[in-house]
């Protein structure tokens, strides 16, 4: 028994002996050229590595250093390079024959550039593209393969950025990619997961491959992808002149077979703003969508797009082009009869500033909108319509108070919307609101036209048919069967209201004016600020 330990004892001594000087004997920097060459083939770029040891423990050999080339026609600088690289061998071959059988990648702590031209392309697109390289396959159709058990990135750091420098590159570190029986002409396993900038997170697990030997970014994939507070502000996916900010969570899957992309899934928002004057939103926005993206032609078209806020529901359908550095869209929304009470809280985020101290209560709305052109300069149409709502702590009576005298109705701290209706366009250069008519049961009934400025400025002309005034007024007004001017200015935190003194036929009327107090017309002696005689 004792000697069978000694035995033993001294063969493992031996291993730890030969494991401790065996790298003294085979000299792997040798090795180096055929790694940077066998590399640099499959990949299509040059590729570098530093110093190399052997590590009988681990079966591996470790560089000092990785550098991979960019494509030139973006970058001179490294498209990664890392500050270590693990190259899995297999022993036996590498000590007896000087035989390299690489059997794993590890790669520790890489930064890596994805750049995007303005047509679109990125940086990684030729990556094992043939083309690049001095030796093809027989059949000019793949790359020259390399298939390892086992590459992993491990801690790394992604700067995503444009050619054109407009935006500002957005960072993502603490990288891991684990990839398991990679090779290049057949679908591998990937799971990848990422800290992204304002401390949310991103998770892909699924499938990749056969990696597409003219455009890497044609390469088929299906994965479930989870985004967990997404900082839209600091995203790769929106323009940070667009003002859209807001946190994000994602749960969907990706499905692609190198021409088409199929994304779907459900992305809820919290504190969402959707233009650069707007404040955030104080209630979640949930998007239940399904999205059909061509890869080439870097466009796409949304199949469904379900817009909820608490029980109000939109849809919203269209196509959208990302080519260039600003992404085009033509898309419509449709909701019908939403609850007011629900969308209220969403009116900051959409930039829409109510009479100060008030808020729209009750009631449904119902919307129609295109939207057509670039993000940046969006041009939206159609139609709003509003029954049985109420704008709470704004009493309009109050405001056109010679008017609504005339009516000898009560109209309360809050004005009750019977109905209100409009034609709409939204642009950058401001809001115009067209066919107007609204309906206030305290009132009567307002039209006209107007607009509102990117300062929410205020400039409309209306008319108003005050309920229970005869004929008399009107005609008197030279207006017919119309109502009385109104100007609407100021802003839309503090509107005014003043009758169109330009507008009325102020002859016409001094014949009809009385000074007797029970004459139902003597009010309007104040309303044009003229004095009543004593």
């Amino acid at each position: 028994m004792k000697t069978g330990l000694k035995v033993i004892g001294i063969v493992v001594a031996l291993l730890i002996v030969i494991a401790i000087a065996l790298p003294f004997f085979v000299n792997v920097n040798s090795f180096r050229p055929q790694i940077e060459s066998t590399l640099g083939t499959a990949l299509g770029r040059p590729v570098k590595v530093g110093n190399l040891s052997l590590s009988i423990l681990s079966g591996s050999v470790e560089a000092n250093q990785l550098s991979i080339a960019d494509d030139p026609k973006f970058s001179s600088t490294p498209f990664i390079q890392a500050k270590s690289l693990q190259v899995g061998v297999e022993l036996m071959p590498l000590i007896f024959s000087k035989q390299l059988n690489i059997t794993k990648l590890v790669i520790e702590h890489p930064e890596m550039t994805l750049l995007r031209n303005r047509e679109g392309v990125w940086n990684f697109s030729s990556l094992g593209n043939q083309s690049a390289q001095p030796a093809k396959t027989s059949d000019n159709s793949a790359p020259a393969n390399i298939s390892v058990a086992k590459l992993d990135l491990n801690d790394g750091k992604v700067t995503v950025g444009s050619l054109s420098g407009k935006r500002k590159p957005i960072v993502y570190d603490q990288v891991n990619v684990d990839v398991r029986n990679f090779s290049f002409n057949n679908a591998f396993p990937v799971v990848a997961s990422a800290r992204l900038p304002g401390s949310g997170s991103l998770k892909i697990d699924g499938s990749a491959g056969p990696i597409n030997s003219t455009d890497t970014s044609l390469t088929p994939v299906q994965a479930k992808v989870t985004l967990t507070k997404l900082d839209l502000a600091q995203s790769a996916l929106v323009d940070p002149e667009l003002g859209i900010t807001g946190s994000a969570d994602f749960d969907g899957t990706l499905a692609s077979d190198g021409r088409i992309a199929k994304a779907n899934g459900t992305l809820k928002t919290t504190s969402l703003k959707l233009v650069p004057k707007g404040s955030p939103s104080g209630v979640p926005v949930q998007l239940v969508f399904t999205v059909e993206h061509d890869l080439k032609n870097e466009s796409g078209k949304v199949m469904q797009g379900d817009v909820a806020i608490g029980k109000a529901l939109a849809r919203l359908t269209g196509t959208y082009d990302m080519k260039g550095e600003t992404t085009s869209i033509h898309t419509k929304l449709n909701g019908q009869a939403m609850p007011v009470d629900d969308l209220q809280a969403m009116l900051p985020a959409l930039g829409v500033i109510l009479p100060s101290g008030s808020k729209l209560k009750g009631g449904t709305l119902s919307v129609e909108l295109d939207s057509v052109g670039p993000l940046d300069k969006l041009v939206s149409t159609g139609w709003i319509k509003m029954s049985n709502a109420a704008l709470a702590n704004f009493n309009l009576g109050s405001k056109l108070s010679a008017i609504s005298a005339l009516t000898g109705k009560q109209t309360g701290n809050d004005t009750t919307i019977q109905n209100l209706s409009s034609d709409v366009r939204y642009a950058p250069e401001g809001t115009r609101l067209d066919k107007i008519n609204l309906v206030i049961p305290s009132l009567g009934t307002v039209t006209g036209a107007g607009t509102v400025s990117p300062n929410n400025e205020l400039a409309f002309k209306m008319v108003a048919n005050l309920a229970g005034v005869g004929g008399d007024l009107t005609k008197a007004a030279g207006m017919g069967t119309g109502g009385i001017p109104v100007t609407i200015g100021g802003t839309t935190s503090n509107p005014t209201f003043m009758p169109d003194m330009k507008g009325m036929v102020g002859n016409q009327l001094k014949g009809l004016i009385p000074g007797g107090k029970n004459n139902p017309l003597g009010g309007l002696g104040g309303l044009f600020g003229k004095k009543k005689p004593n």
